[in-house]
């Protein structure tokens, strides 16, 4: 029997990365966001598809490379149906990819907004004395592991930091300064709370 709670938190993302580029009718620099509309145009059996920005002063467009002539039987079904249809949770896939949009624009400004949806995986055997938490992101995000915990468990950083130096916080995969790099997908946080006296109050935060 385990004495261990175990919960999954999904992350989603709410606000686009926004690339900053020289917006030709304002003169200058301007964050630019996503229109959640492509483009797609054919020229003969290949393809051009971009995904449309607009200036966040301006109605000036800019649009980011997705292919450039692409033989339309290179593109897989699912891409090319989304592509025709301006599928929303194709086009939000593409906005959040940071990596690729960084290629395309060089600098990129980022948010650190989400919603999250937490699900008790297994309840544990009382009384609990360890705390589980499977992370699922379904979109790359710059949120910090710490500030995640302390917003959604109701620690101060400071307690986080005394938890993580006595070793009663764990994380999978490891690393220098963990708590402090951003949330990554299949991420696990163990916390032994055993000698914690607000123990049953923190495990109610973790769960729905």
């Amino acid at each position: 029997m385990s004495h261990t709670v175990l919960v999954q938190w999904t992350i989603t993302p709410t606000i686009a990365p926004r690339p900053w580029l020289a917006c030709n009718r304002c003169r200058t620099t301007r964050p630019f966001q996503t229109s959640g509309k492509t483009r797609l145009n054919a020229n003969g059996r290949r393809l051009d598809a971009w995904l449309i920005y607009r200036c966040g002063s301006c109605d000036s467009t800019w649009n980011r490379p997705i292919f450039e002539r692409r033989h339309v039987g290179d593109i897989d079904q699912a891409t090319l149906h989304a592509l025709q249809n301006n599928d929303d949770g194709w086009i939000e896939k593409v906005a959040f990819d940071i990596d690729g949009l960084r290629r395309d624009a060089g600098r990129v400004e980022e948010f650190a907004e989400f919603r999250l949806r937490k699900t008790i995986l297994k309840a544990a055997v009382e009384p609990a004395q360890h705390l589980e938490i499977a992370l699922n992101l379904e979109m790359k995000t710059m949120l910090r592991t710490e500030r995640l915990l302390s917003m959604e468990l109701g620690l101060s950083r400071k307690r986080i930091a005394v938890l993580e130096q006595t070793g009663r916080i764990s994380m999978t995969p490891s690393g220098k300064n963990a708590l402090r790099r951003p949330v990554k997908d299949e991420m696990r946080v163990t916390i032994d709370l055993a000698s914690e006296a607000d123990r049953n109050a923190i495990l109610s935060r973790a769960g729905p």
